[in-house]
């Protein structure tokens, strides 16, 4: 059988050579590796539940006295970052509501006014198209009067030429046919008594 020294075991290179030499500086002895595994000996259950309730302890004091509060720290801080955050985002969601009802508002106001102004110079429009259709009326009657008079001379004046041509035409066919001019006076009496009839 070998026996381990604590100087072969810190030499050996072996992973499990660093709980030996833990066991030996607590005062296990090296024989009690050499046969079978310490673990799993009988006698050796009692210090190893006394190590486990040691460590037990040790552990749970650091878990409970550094590590736990340093996680509930943490934990705390991110749950009030949390907090922070969705309240700054209620507020800009609260503002940005407001922002969007502020600018329906607006929105809605601007478009009443312009249906507004655009009924007023609809209906401005529409005035002076009246106005302007009673000035052009107007102008027009006075032109279709003035057209009336001007067709009137116009016609007179036609109807007088007609006359002296028909003296003329009368007296032209009288000569032929009786062979001697009769006078205007005659002629201008006998035209009128035609036209007249």
């Amino acid at each position: 059988m070998r026996i381990l020294s604590p100087a072969s075991l810190l030499c050996s290179g072996s992973w499990r050579s660093g709980f030996w030499v833990l066991a030996l500086a607590l005062g296990f002895p090296a024989e009690a590796f050499a046969a079978t595994l310490p673990q799993l000996e009988v006698a050796m259950f009692p210090p190893q539940i006394v190590w486990l309730v040691i460590s037990f302890v040790v552990l749970y004091i650091l878990m409970a006295k550094v590590a736990l509060p340093r996680i509930g720290e943490v934990l705390e801080e991110r749950q009030n970052r949390v907090d922070d955050n969705l309240a700054k985002a209620q507020t800009l969601n609260d503002a940005a509501e407001t922002a969007k009802e502020a600018y329906e508002k607006a929105l809605s106001e601007a478009r009443s006014k312009a249906q507004g102004d655009l009924r007023a110079v609809r209906e401005r429009a529409d005035r002076e198209a009246a106005n302007q259709q009673t000035e052009l009326s107007e102008k027009l009657k006075a032109t279709v009067l003035q057209s009336e008079k001007e067709i009137a001379a116009s016609k007179a004046e036609a109807i007088a030429g007609v006359r002296d041509v028909a003296v003329d035409v009368a007296g032209v066919i009288v000569e032929k046919l009786i062979g001697e001019a009769p006078g205007k006076a005659t002629l201008a009496k006998a035209v009128d008594s035609f036209s007249d009839a």
